[in-house]
Order: C-alpha cells, then sequence, then structure tokens
C-alpha cells in the first residue's frame, strides 16, 4: 500500500499529513519544511519531528469540518491512516457501522443502541437500495435477501472478528432482519429467528470459555443456514458447528477457564450434590488454572438458564439427567491419577481418592470400574495368532485417560448441535438458502499453538475467498462504468495455503506423518518441516527456540510453539473406550457411541488427525460458500477493556488487518482507488480551469479538460466517475492549494490596500473635526455673551408685563362673582316649578294604567278558566272513545302461543327422558348378564387348572418314589432324569398358565366391580331424571291451567272486539294520524307474522295460506334485493350536492320498514354490493364515490335510529294503542327537533358494519395516497445538481442570495394535491374527511422527508436544506389557497420537516448553544434527532461547520441518560395508521341531509315495491302533528 502512494510532489508548508506514532498508530500532523531527504512536521500534540517523505501520508484538510464518510471509497486519500480515522471520528458519534465498498465494519459500542434495531428501523431498511440509506447490518441483510429473490441463487453472510467484537450478537440482528422479511412458513407459534437464538445459551454453556481477550469467547466455527421455499418465506434452518477446541477440556492455562458447563454444573446445588460434585478447585481439568468466577456472572444463575435452554429446545429430562450425568463423570475422570506397578510398563490407580473418583466415573457412566480401569490401562492388540493385551505406562494411562474425556465431550457436544438442528426444523425442499457464518478471526498471541494455528488457516482460506469476492466487485464496477482494467494486478495467498496444506511436505501432512510414529516428537517434527520447507518465503525459523516456526500470513507474521502440536492433533478412537460406553447401561451415553460392524476387525487405536478433519471441514465449508453469492461483515472491537467511547488506534488497525479490511484497500489501490462522480469533481476542481466553466455544460467533457490542462495521465473516464490512480489525487489537490493559494494572496494584497487606504482617509477626517471642534468653541463663547445682554432686556420686560396684568385680573373677578350669584338665583326657582308640574302628570299617568290593567286581567283569567273546562270535557270524552276501541286480544295471543311451544318441548324432554332411562337400564343388564357368564366359564376353567395340578403334583410324588428305588441302576436313572426334565417343564408351562389363569379372573373381578359401580351411578342419574320430570310435569299442568284461563279471556276480548263495527275502528284510528296506524301494527305483529295490510283489523286465519304467503315474501325480497343492487352498481350522481344513492337507500330501507325487522339479508346485500363496488371500479373515482354515500347513509342511521330493548317494547306496546297518535317513527316531543326509529338488532348490527366500511375506504384512499406519494418524496428529498455553467458563476459568501432552486419534483407533489382535492370535491365528500386527508397526507409527507434526511447523509447538507425549505414555501403557499376548511392543521403537521430544514441552513451553527437550538430552533425535536442532523451535517456551499464539540458532548450525555430511561430510543418518526374519526364525529361534523326532498331516478319507478317513493315519498315531517 505503501509503495502506492508515496509523494509524487514535494510536500510544502502547511500541508495536512498523516505521521506514524508508537501509541496512536497515526497522529495528524502538519508540515512545516521540507527537504529532499527529511519533512519537519508539527503533530497535533505539539511535537516537532522530522521523518521521511516515504512515511506520510497525505491528510484531506475538509475531514477535520467532516465527521467521516460513510463509506471508505468516498475517501480522498485511501490508506490506512484515513481508514482507521474516519472509523475513529464516526465511532466517538455512535455510527458504529462503515461500508468499504460492499463490506460492512461494525465496531462494537460496548453498549445499548436500542434505536438502530426496532421494527421501524428494518422497515425503512425494507427495499430499500444499496447504500442509499446510512450503513447498516440490514442493509446487507436486505441485499442478501433481495439477490436471493431476484437472481434464484443461494447467499451467504460472513460475520467474522477477534473475540469481544460482537460477532454472536450480529449475527443475531441479522436472523432477525430475515424473519422480518422472510416470515415464517411453518405453523408452530416460535419463529427460526427465535428457536436458533434460544439454543444460544446451549451452544454457549458447551461451546464457550474464557479465553485472555474475551470472558465469553466461543471456541467453535458456526454456520446457521436459514432455508427459504420458492415464495421467499423461512421454511427451515440448521446449525453447523466447526473445529470445537477440545483439548480445551482436559489442558487449560492460566488466567483461561474450561468450558461454562462444568462451573455451572458445580454451582448447581442438589445437583451437584447427587453427582458427588463440590468446588472446582477439587478437579483436575479445573484447577490447572486460578480463575473459576466471571466477573458479573452468577455460575448458579447460568445453570438456570441452561436448564430452561434445554426444555425450550426440547430436551426430555431423562436426557438432561444424562447430559450432566456425563459432564460430571468427565470431572471425576480427570481426578484419576496413576503409579507404576509391579510390572515394566505398567499403571495403577494411585490412590484411595483416585480409585473412588475412578468408581464413581464408573457409576455415572452406568459401566462397570474394572473394565474402565482396563480401558485405561491397558490395550488389546489384534494379531494373526491372537489378541495380545499390552499394558500401559502411567504417562500412557494419563494420554488414554484424557483422549477418553475429549471424545465423550466431542461425542456429548455433537449431539447437542444435531439434537437442536431436529428442534428447529430443516426443509429438505428448500430450494434457496441464506448461510450466516460466525466464526473465529484471525488470532496472534505470545504463545500461540495448535488452536490458533487451525484458526489463521481458515482464516487463510476464508481471506483469499474474501480476496476472490473483492477483487471480482472491482472488476464488476470497472465493468458497470465501462473502463479498461486488464491490467489489474490480482493479490493472492495461495503459497500460504500450499505450505499449509499441500501434500506430501506441507505442514499437515508432515504433521499427520508424525503423529502416526509413536515416538515421534515436536523437535523431530520441527526439523521435518525446516527440512523441506527451508526455501519457502512463507517459513521462518524462530529465533531464540530451534522448534518454534514463523508464518508470514496476510494479517502478519505468527509465531507457532509446536510443544503441543503432535499431542493436540492425535485423535485416537480407542476400541476399548468405544466399545466400554457402547455397553453402558445409561441409555444416553451408550447412544453416544453407537456401535458398528468395523469396530471389531480394526486395531485397538483407531488414529484420527484433527487439522486433517478441520481441512476436510473447511473444504465443505468453502464449497458451500463457493455456491452462494458471498458478504461480508467486519465486527471490530474498539478496545481491551470493553468499555463504550474508548477508541484503541493499534488494537483496530491490528483487527483492520486482520479482518482484510487492508488487503481490500490495497486490491483498490491496486486498481483505480480514488472514484469521482463527475459533478464532485467539477465542484472540487473546478477552479483549476475556470475558463472552461463557461464553454460547456457537460460534467465529463469539462473533467476531461481539467485532467489534460493538468497534464494528468493513467486515469479512465467511466460512464458516471472519473477514475484515478493512487497519487493523482494528491496531485489535485496540490494544485488546488496553489491556486488557493495564490487566490489568497491576491485578496490579502487587496485587503492591505483598502486597510491603508482607510486609515488614511479615517486619519484626514480626524484633521478637519479637530478644526471644527476649535472654531466652533470661539464661536460659543462669543454666542453666550450677546445671549446674556438680550437675556437681561427680555427679563425687566416681561417682570413689568407679569405685575400690571395681576392687577387687571383681580378686578375682573370681582366683577364675575357678582353676576354669578344673581344668575343662579333665578334659575333656582324656574327649575323647582318645573319640578312641580312634572310629578303631578306622572302621577295621573301611573294611576290610570293601573286601572285598566287590572280590568284586563280578571276579564283573562275568566277566559282562560273557561277555556280550560271545555278542554277537559273533550279530553275525558276522547279518552273513553280511544280505551275502548284499544282492548284488543293481540297480547294474550303471544303468551298462548309461547306456552304452547314451552308445553311441547317439556313433552318432548320427558319422552327422551324415558328412552334414555329405558335404553340405559336394556344396556347394563345385557352386559351385567355377559359378564357373569364369562366370570363363570373362567370360574370354570380355573377349576379345572387347579385339577390338572393336584393331579400333575400327585404324579410328580409317585415318579419320585420310582426314581429313588431304581437310584441303583445307571440306565435306568438316566431315562428317568430325562423322564424328570420333560416333566418339570410341563410343570412349569401349567404353573404359567395357572398364574395367568389367576390374573384372568382378578381383571374380570375388576371390570365386574366397575360395571356395578356404573350400574349405581346410572340408577342415581335415572332416579335424578324421574324427579325432574315430575317438577316438569307439575309446572305443565299449572301452564296449562293458566293457558286455559288465559284462553277464556281472549275469546271473550275477541268477541267484544267482532262486535265493534269495523268503520267504527277506522274513523276513530284514522281521525288525526291515519298514515301512522299501519306501520304500528306491523310493528307489533312483525314478530310472529308475515305484515300484511289485514291484520290491522282482525287476524282472518284463512286469508292466506303457508305456501302463497311464503312465496310472496321470497319474491318481494327478490325485487328488494335487485333494487339496491342496481342502485349500488350504478352511478347515481348527486342531486343539489346530496348523494342520491345513500338517500334511495334509505328511504327504501324506511319504506319497507327493514329497521324494525328481526331477522333480513339485505343489510348484508347492501355491505356486499358495497364492496363488490370497490373491488370492480377504478379506485380513484370510486373510493371518493363511496366515501360520499355511505357517510351520508351512516350520518342518516345515526340521526334517525336507536335501540329499542325488549322491556321498552313492552313498556311502550300499550302506550301505542292507548295513544294511537305516535307511529313508530314518531316523536319524542317537539322540542326533540329529529326523529328516532325504534330498531331491532340487525338495524343496530348494519350499522357498526357500515362504518366499519367507512373506515375501510378512508383507510384505503389514505394508503393509495401515501403510495402513490412515495416515489414523489423520494426525489423531492435530495436536490438535483444544478447547471455547471450557472454554478461556476454563482456566488460562494455566506451573504449572497441563494439561487432559485428546480420545481418540477415539488410542482409534481403540487398537481398531486390539486388533483387530489379535486377529485374529492367532485364527489361531493364532506369537508371533514378532505380536512383528515389532507392533514394526514401532510402528517406522511412531514414523517418521509424527515425519516429521509435522518438516514442519508447526502440530504443533510446545507444546499438541500435551501432546496427542501422552497419546497416546504410552495407547500405553504397551496395550504394557504385551500382554505382552513380543507387544509386544517396541514402546516402544523410539517413541524418536524420545517425546524429541520431551517437548522440546516441557518449560518455559525458553532456559535449556537444547546439550549438555544432546543428551545428557539428546534423546540419539536428530540435530543436525539437533533444529535443525528448535528453529526451527519457537512456543508457543501459555504465550507462551515456544524455545531460546536461541547454541544456535541452534551447531547451525548443526555442520550446516555435518555437510553436508560427510554425503552425505545428511535430517532425516526412513526406512521400514524389509525382512523382519526368515530360515528359520532362524523354525525356531528357533516350538516343535516333530509332525504325526502331528493326525487329517486326513473328506474326506481319500475319496482313495485318503491313505487310509493316516486308517487309520494315519505317524509319524516308527517310524524310531527300533534293532537
Amino acid at each position: 500500500m505503501r509503495n502506492c502512494l508515496l509523494m509524487e510532489l514535494n510536500l510544502r508548508k502547511g500541508d495536512k499529513v498523516w505521521v506514524e506514532d508508537k501509541d496512536l498508530a497515526w497522529i495528524a500532523a502538519d508540515v512545516l519544511d521540507s527537504s529532499d531527504t527529511k519533512v519537519h512536521v508539527e503533530t497535533a500534540t505539539g511535537k516537532k519531528v522530522p521523518v521521511s517523505s516515504e512515511k506520510l501520508f497525505r491528510r484531506d484538510p475538509d475531514d477535520e469540518e467532516h465527521n467521516g464518510v460513510d463509506d471508505m471509497t468516498k475517501l480522498t486519500y485511501l490508506h490506512e491512516a484515513g481508514v482507521l480515522y474516519n472509523l475513529q471520528r464516526r465511532y466517538a458519534l455512535n455510527d458504529i457501522y462503515t461500508y468499504t465498498g460492499s463490506i460492512l465494519i461494525a465496531v462494537n459500542p460496548f453498549k445499548k443502541l436500542p434505536h438502530l434495531y426496532n421494527g421501524h428501523m428494518m422497515e425503512q431498511y425494507k427495499g430499500a437500495p444499496f447504500g442509499e440509506l446510512s450503513p447498516h447490518v440490514f442493509a446487507v441483510s436486505e441485499v442478501a435477501y433481495r439477490a436471493m429473490i431476484d437472481d434464484s441463487r443461494s447467499q451467504s453472510i460472513l460475520v467474522s472478528g477477534e473475540s469481544g467484537a460482537g460477532k454472536t450478537e450480529t449475527t443475531k440482528l441479522i436472523m432477525q432482519y430475515l424473519t422480518f422479511v422472510g416470515g415464517r412458513a411453518a405453523e408452530d407459534d416460535r419463529s427460526v429467528e427465535q428457536q436458533v437464538l434460544e439454543s444460544n445459551p446451549l451452544l454457549e454453556a458447551f461451546g464457550n470459555a474464557k479465553t485472555v481477550r474475551n470472558d465469553n469467547s466461543s471456541r467453535f466455527g458456526k454456520f446457521v443456514e436459514i432455508q427459504f421455499d420458492a415464495n421467499g418465506r423461512i421454511s427451515g434452518a440448521a446449525i453447523r458447528t466447526y473445529l470445537l477446541e477440545r483439548s480445551r477440556v482436559v489442558r487449560i492455562t492460566d488466567p483461561e477457564r474450561n468450558y461454562h458447563c462444568f462451573y455451572q454444573l458445580c454451582a448447581s446445588g442438589n445437583d451437584a450434590e447427587k453427582y458427588k460434585l463440590s468446588n472446582p478447585r477439587q478437579f483436575h481439568y479445573l484447577n490447572q488454572s486460578k480463575t473459576y468466577e466471571l466477573e458479573g456472572v452468577s455460575n448458579a444463575e447460568e445453570y438456570k438458564n441452561t436448564r430452561r435452554a434445554m426444555d425450550i429446545v426440547g430436551i426430555s429430562h431423562d436426557e438432561q439427567e444424562g447430559i450432566f450425568r456425563t459432564l460430571a463423570a468427565i470431572l471425576h475422570l480427570g481426578n484419576v491419577e496413576f503409579s507404576s506397578g509391579r510390572e515394566h510398563d505398567s499403571s495403577v490407580v494411585r490412590d484411595r481418592e483416585s480409585r473412588m473418583h475412578l468408581q464413581m466415573a464408573a457409576d455415572l457412566f452406568k459401566c462397570d470400574a474394572n473394565l474402565l480401569l482396563a480401558s485405561l490401562c491397558t490395550r488389546s492388540i489384534l494379531t494373526r495368532e491372537g489378541t495380545i493385551v499390552k499394558a500401559l505406562d502411567c504417562n500412557a494411562a494419563v494420554t488414554s485417560r484424557d483422549a477418553l474425556a475429549k471424545t465423550v465431550y466431542a461425542r456429548l457436544f455433537d449431539w447437542l448441535v444435531e439434537k437442536i438442528n431436529r428442534s428447529v426444523g430443516q426443509d429438505p425442499d428448500s430450494r434457496f438458502q441464506i448461510g450466516v457464518l460466525d466464526i473465529y478471526g484471525f488470532e496472534c498471541f505470545k504463545n500461540n499453538s495448535f488452536e490458533q494455528f487451525c484458526i489463521n488457516f481458515a482464516n487463510e482460506k476464508l481471506q483469499q475467498h474474501f480476496n476472490e469476492h473483492v477483487f471480482k466487485m472491482e472488476q464488476d464496477e470497472y465493468r458497470k462504468e465501462e473502463i479498461n482494467w486488464s491490467y489489474i494486478e490480482f493479490i493472492d495467498n495461495q503459497d500460504v495455503l500450499d505450505l499449509i496444506e499441500k501434500k506430501p511436505i506441507g505442514i499437515i501432512a508432515l504433521l499427520d506423518e508424525a503423529c502416526m510414529f509413536p515416538r515421534s516428537t515436536h523437535e523431530s517434527f520441527s526439523m521435518k518441516l525446516f527440512q523441506n520447507c527451508k526455501f519457502h518465503p512463507r517459513l521462518e525459523k524462530a529465533k531464540f527456540s530451534e522448534t518454534d516456526f514463523t508464518l508470514s500470513h496476510y494479517a502478519g507474521k505468527v509465531t507457532y510453539h509446536t510443544e503441543t502440536f503432535l499431542d493436540k492433533n492425535r485423535d485416537y478412537a480407542i476400541v476399548e473406550h468405544c466399545n466400554l460406553m457402547s455397553s453402558s447401561k445409561c441409555p444416553f451415553v451408550a447412544g453416544l457411541f453407537p456401535s458398528t460392524p468395523e469396530e471389531s476387525t480394526r486395531s485397538s487405536y483407531k488414529f484420527s488427525s484433527v487439522s486433517s478433519r478441520f481441512k476436510q471441514q473447511l473444504q465443505a465449508l468453502m464449497e458451500t460458500l463457493s455456491k452462494t453469492e458471498p458478504h461480508y461483515v467486519r465486527c471490530v472491537k474498539p478496545n481491551s477493556l470493553n468499555r463504550p467511547q474508548k477508541f484503541e488506534n493499534l488494537s483496530v488497525l491490528h483487527q483492520l488487518r486482520c479482518g482484510g479490511v487492508l488487503e481490500a484497500v490495497r486490491i483498490s489501490l491496486a486498481g483505480y482507488p480514488t472514484r469521482r462522480n463527475y459533478s464532485d469533481f467539477v465542484d472540487r476542481f473546478g477552479l483549476l480551469a475556470p475558463e472552461l466553466l463557461d464553454e460547456s455544460n457537460d460534467e465529463q467533457s469539462l473533467t476531461e479538460k481539467i485532467l489534460r490542462k493538468l497534464g494528468l495521465g493513467n486515469y479512465q473516464l467511466g460512464r458516471t466517475k472519473v477514475f484515478l490512480r493512487a497519487g493523482q489525487i494528491g496531485i489535485l489537490d496540490s494544485r488546488r492549494a496553489e491556486v488557493l493559494d495564490a487566490s489568497a494572496r491576491l485578496i490579502q494584497r487587496k485587503l492591505r490596500t483598502f486597510v491603508t487606504h482607510q486609515n488614511f482617509i479615517s486619519a484626514r477626517a480626524s484633521a478637519i473635526s479637530i478644526q471644527a471642534y476649535c472654531r466652533g468653541c470661539l464661536s460659543r463663547n462669543e454666542y453666550a455673551t450677546r445671549r446674556n445682554a438680550a437675556a437681561a432686556v427680555l427679563v425687566q420686560k416681561h417682570a413689568r408685563r407679569w405685575l400690571s396684568r395681576c392687577a387687571f385680573v383681580k378686578l375682573v373677578s370681582a366683577a364675575l362673582v357678582v353676576q354669578s350669584c344673581i344668575r343662579a338665583d333665578s334659575a333656582r326657582l324656574k327649575f323647582s316649578h318645573q319640578k312641580k308640574q312634572r310629578a303631578a302628570s306622572l302621577i295621573q299617568a301611573r294611576w290610570r294604567m293601573h286601572k285598566f290593567r287590572s280590568a284586563f286581567r280578571h276579564r283573562q283569567s275568566s277566559i282562560i278558566a273557561i277555556q280550560c273546562c271545555w278542554r277537559k270535557k273533550l279530553a275525558k270524552r276522547e279518552f273513553r272513545k280511544l280505551k275502548q276501541a284499544a282492548n284488543e286480544t293481540g297480547a294474550l295471543k303471544l303468551a298462548k302461543t309461547k306456552l304452547e311451544k314451552r308445553l311441547e318441548d317439556l313433552e318432548w324432554r320427558l319422552q327422551l327422558e324415558k328412552r334414555l332411562r329405558t335404553s340405559g337400564e336394556e344396556a347394563k343388564s345385557g352386559e351385567i348378564s355377559k359378564l357373569q357368564k364369562t366370570l363363570e366359564s373362567f370360574s370354570l376353567k380355573l377349576d379345572a387348572a387347579r385339577l390338572a395340578t393336584i393331579n400333575e403334583c400327585n404324579k410328580n410324588a409317585v415318579l419320585q418314589k420310582q426314581l429313588d428305588i431304581s437310584m441303583k441302576e445307571k440306565s435306568a436313572v438316566e431315562r428317568e432324569l430325562n423322564g424328570m426334565v420333560e416333566l418339570k417343564k410341563d410343570n412349569t408351562s401349567l404353573k404359567n398358565s395357572m398364574n395367568s389363569l389367576e390374573k384372568k379372573n382378578l381383571a374380570l373381578e375388576k371390570e365386574l366391580l366397575n360395571a356395578k359401580t356404573d350400574c349405581n351411578t346410572t340408577l342415581q342419574k335415572l332416579k335424578e331424571a324421574e324427579k325432574r320430570c315430575s317438577e316438569l310435569q307439575t309446572s305443565v299442568q299449572s301452564l296449562e291451567e293458566k293457558l286455559s284461563h288465559v284462553e277464556k279471556e281472549n275469546h271473550v276480548l275477541r268477541q267484544k272486539t267482532l262486535s265493534t263495527p269495523t268503520e267504527r275502528i277506522g274513523q276513530i284510528l284514522g281521525e288525526n294520524h291515519s298514515s301512522a296506524v299501519v306501520p304500528a301494527q306491523n310493528d307489533r305483529r312483525s314478530v310472529f307474522e308475515s305484515p300484511t295490510p289485514s291484520k290491522l283489523i282482525m287476524p282472518f286465519s284463512h286469508s292466506l295460506s303457508e305456501s302463497r304467503r311464503s312465496k310472496f315474501a321470497a319474491e318481494r325480497n327478490l325485487e328488494n334485493s335487485e333494487l339496491l343492487s342496481r342502485c349500488i352498481k350504478e352511478n347515481l350522481g348527486f342531486v343539489d350536492d346530496k348523494p342520491l344513492a345513500a338517500c334511495v337507500i334509505y328511504k327504501c330501507l324506511l319504506h319497507w320498514h327493514t329497521f324494525e325487522s328481526e331477522s333480513t339479508a339485505i343489510f348484508n346485500i347492501i355491505i356486499e354490493g358495497i364492496n363488490g363496488a370497490l373491488k370492480d371500479g377504478d379506485e380513484n373515482s370510486v373510493l371518493p364515490y363511496w366515501l360520499s354515500n355511505t357517510s351520508a347513509l351512516l350520518c342518516l342511521l345515526q340521526r334517525n335510529l336507536r335501540s329499542n330493548s325488549f322491556l321498552n317494547a313492552s313498556a311502550l306496546r300499550s302506550g301505542r294503542a292507548t295513544y294511537g297518535v305516535k307511529s313508530p317513527f314518531k316523536l319524542h316531543g317537539p322540542d326533540d327537533g329529529a326523529s328516532h326509529i325504534e330498531a331491532r338488532y340487525p338495524a343496530l348490527l348494519f350499522k357498526q358494519q357500515l362504518t366499519a366500511c367507512v373506515e375501510k375506504i378512508y383507510g384505503l384512499i389514505r394508503d393509495n395516497l401515501k403510495k402513490e406519494l412515495s416515489p414523489l418524496l423520494g426525489s423531492c428529498i435530495q436536490a438535483p445538481k444544478a447547471s455547471r455553467g450557472t454554478a461556476g458563476r454563482s456566488s460562494r459568501s455566506p451573504g449572497a442570495v441563494p439561487q432559485q432552486s428546480p420545481r418540477s419534483q415539488w410542482d409534481s407533489i403540487l398537481k398531486f394535491l390539486d388533483s387530489l382535492m379535486s377529485r374529492l370535491r367532485e364527489n361531493h365528500v364532506p369537508s371533514f374527511f378532505i380536512r383528515k386527508l389532507v392533514t394526514q397526507v401532510f402528517s406522511f409527507i412531514n414523517l418521509s422527508l424527515f425519516n429521509s434526511l435522518l438516514l442519508r447523509r447526502e440530504c443533510c447538507t446545507f444546499s438541500n436544506g435551501e432546496y427542501v425549505k422552497t419546497g416546504i414555501a410552495e407547500l405553504e403557499k397551496w395550504i394557504a389557497s385551500a382554505k382552513e376548511e380543507f387544509s386544517g392543521t396541514s402546516w402544523h403537521e410539517l413541524n418536524y420537516i420545517r425546524q429541520a430544514v431551517g437548522f440546516l441552513v441557518i449560518h455559525q451553527k458553532r456559535k449556537k448553544s444547546l439550549d438555544e437550538i432546543r428551545q428557539d430552533l428546534c423546540p419539536a425535536l428530540t435530543i436525539r434527532q437533533i444529535y443525528r442532523i448535528s453529526t451527519m451535517y457537512w456543508d457543501d456551499k459555504f465550507g462551515t461547520q456544524s455545531v460546536s464539540s461541547d454541544v456535541v458532548s452534551q447531547m451525548r450525555i443526555l442520550l446516555d441518560m435518555d437510553n436508560q430511561k427510554l425503552t425505545s430510543n428511535s430517532f425516526l418518526l412513526d406512521d400514524d395508521m389509525s382512523i382519526p374519526f368515530s360515528a359520532e364525529d362524523i354525525d356531528k361534523a357533516i350538516p343535516v341531509l333530509d332525504p325526502s326532498e331528493i326525487q329517486p331516478p326513473k328506474f326506481v319507478s319500475e319496482y313495485t315495491c318503491a313505487q310509493s317513493l316516486v308517487k309520494k315519498p315519505p317524509t319524516p315531517s308527517a310524524s310531527k302533528q300533534i293532537i
């Protein structure tokens, strides 16, 4: 890298450079003086040092004004100092993510940043192109997911970094986002991400341990494979692990620890006592290090968490018991020590304590202790002659013990991983997958052993894959820009990989060869390695050791100690160990060692190389990665203390080298590291050729002419960018600095001339002013003397005048007093005379008025009394008439029918209970008889069996006697013995049959007892049923008696009703309210009978048959539904700004009395028809049309319907019959001002459905508006590039008037708002809804612009703020022209973006304090939002700086305090998806609508059910007649 960035120009005084530093890696410095060999610089700490020019890197002077770039490729000078400084600046501002091309660098913040990972943030990155928003791990996940969907190719995300860099958390975030965008295709409650994360505590307990750098270091690699179906939804997942550090089980160094699960088990309390475990200090595998506890971690709590994780994953309690038995056995096994035996090269258990641990381990493994000891101290060798048992010495026995412990633990870990995979669930039919690799990073310690060798070998493999990918990305970039790249060199590390893995002289091959020989040592291995590879450039011999070797990796040189290489590489699978464990009585332990048929034919030792197996796993991983498209996330640990806001430069620089970031920079430097858009290039370097800016507006040609003028070569012009070689940007900056220096000198010369001229003018003006002052003093003195003389003459004159005036005034005042007294006396006499006359006339007038008023009141009271008496007489007469006419039998008949139905139900229930009782008794009796028969048969069989056994016993006795007699004869004895054996077999078979019969007999007896108990319970139930039947019979009899009385009363009332003439009834009911009677009667009788007019007079049962009545009702319902469907499907338009369809539908429902029906399908037809119209029509016209109609119909229902309970109906029934003036559409009084219909439940439900329909239509309109508005806002948030001709001549001073930004983008938004308003106004949508819609549209504009401003750094510029501010001013004009009736509070909805843009365009931000910003400039913004804008701001127009560092530090303190208090700390605004109104709000806001004034359309007359609406439309005012 350094060779590519050598200084091509002589450095001058004042140049900004980077200097190497021992403590800070790189430090900023300024050039003081330069010569041919040395450059004198002054560092930021004030130290002056001479440095060679080859050891310097140029520094961009504008870097101090910015807060870093979000992509390293945007750096002016791409080198490791610039990369390091950029990461440091961004980390100080909590910007932990940075791109390097397509690679994401994630710096661990060591604190919670919840605002970066909430659901709203994931929604922002969903579907966003890569690089459009700020760097984030969600952006990498989004790119991988979209590439999988678009290209139909599997993807992989490689997360790497050293221990403690945040790899696991990053992996969790990636899976969280993939679950968010991909969902879950399975039906279980937990998502794949949740199931995988729930397995983390389990894997961490068994695979993580404390190391030197990290308290929770993963000692294995993990590859999480998330599987997707064809629709892009998650269908399964799998976890694959690599290179578990098995040697850690038996060997650890201080201050590291063994795996967490051992310490958790020792702290488990009762479980530890059960397994005879105690303090970890007492176990050899744990006490090799003095570290037993972790700071802030409770082993007991972690044990509970591990147990909980096992339950979640689905590990049964028996399996958990087996797991912890195995762990305890490993600990006890480690305490078994050996000593030399009696024979040569033999070993025995050392002491009683070791024997106790051996016995405990055997008990936990559930195997024989002697066999376990034999498998540890001996080996079986299979030869042609047979098996030879060889004794092992002490060292070999210890090695055998450790091998058994490592093998058992490795098998246990593999079993856990397999169990987790079964729990998560894999999809064998998955088409695509996204793999997330969480693997250890490059390691380089003081003491590097076999584990570091394998880890670094894996990182070399991944680095080769990474280099190929980066080089491919470079090629794609060059190919995209259509430039020549054929001569770009590719950096490869294949020689290191060949040195490690190539056969037969690779390090792994030589190590395996050494492990095959029992007598080989690490000295012989090192000697053979140096003999075969001594000329390899990547291999060196350590200086102070004969056996250690040094490899030159891509990240630097690493020295490996070979003392334990052979032991750690040997993985003997000893047959005796496998056979012993597979024969265990513990099913779990035996399951870990399944027996294979090959074991019996092989030798006792089955050698397996750890490095070769890891090489195969790594090769399989690389093959998997090669089939996918990779994406890289490099995690960086900023400091070794795990503290926030602490950045250690040396450590981070080492990690950047190890993570391949600087390797990617090297690849970029091999080509064209500096890339600039043509517009940015002309903006920065156009001042080198200002005469060219006036000739052409083509940015590419301007760029080419500038480069040719400067004489630069070997550059490339792409389609949108210019590509420069390393060092060329320095030449351009140097030329630019020269131009700026010359301009500065010219400005200084002009300024000095101006200052001198101003000094001369001021001196001359001072002399003139002094002379004028002296002349003025002389003139003032002369003037003062003259003024004193004139003043004395004037004083004398005024004194004489004052004395004369005093005498005259005294004389005049005396004359005036005399005249006033005479005039006052005469006026008082005249006033008293007039007052007396006025009082007399007033008294006369009051007396006459009182006299006439008393006479009038007396006459008025007499008239009112007469009128009251007459009206009382008429009212009593009318009351008697109406009371006689109202005695109708409807209510009695209703009661009768109800009682008849109830009687039938009771009789049916009684018969059903009788049938059930009889059937139950018959079934139970049958079962009892069957059981008794079977019991008798089994008892007979039992007696027969007993007799047979007795006979057999007798026969045995006889045979025994004969056997005693014939003992002397040998042949006879043998025959009898054979007979005895056969008889014994028969006897045992008979005994077994007898035992089985006894068991069957007991079972039958139990069944008989159960049957008896069931019989007793059924009998009790039958008795209870009989009691119920008797009670029901008594209640039925009482009801029958009541029914008979009711029928008699009904008969009497019916005769009275029939005796009244029908004409008289019609005359009485039609005198005052004839039009309202029929609906009232229909309302009262509609529950039981069809509403026909004949039921008004009397219920003639023979008027219509049941079939004709149902047929007539069906035809009428069909005609009603056809009319309503036609009204809904056709666009009826508006009459006098009133929706015609809503008025027609309401009048039809009112005419058909649908609101009073208990059950009807008309309401469902209306709702379904409206939904169908919404789906079929054009949304731009249909939705506003139906919003107007549905809201009008809802208002009519809201104002004219009221709920009617059963009590209200029964209480008002008699009132309606008595006071026939009140119809079901009656008014509650003349003061109510509106009619209320007593609606049934279906009508009230219809009103709720209609309310939901209005909310649905409103939501659809709002969502469609947001979809149309989103692309327009995306182009409005960033100012388009202005033409270069005007840009070159524009003023660059802060006081200049800004150029007018292009308005085409904002004009499109204004046109959109105008079209929205016209659509709503054309469909006569109420202003209430227009106001709500416009308000929410402006709220969405505020949200989209504000969130984009906070997520995109290129939007937080001064020029962009001016552009957005101009657009907001246009929106303000539109709001003012739209009037408050339709705009509402739309202007206030833009508060956030107005204040944010206002903050961007103010000058002198560094002089503003935090209180001024929060209270005056941005009162609506939160401290997190202000912090985000302040850190992302950069002035692309005037070069001003953002707020001061003190303000930034104050805001950071406030943010840390808020992080502890708030649950959600997102700086983004949330979209409001709620409905901002209710039915009551609509009723209050929309004006009164009278449907009676609207004439229905002509086609309504075609339907018989609505002809009356055309002839004589019913009006609510008809019910306002008052008797």
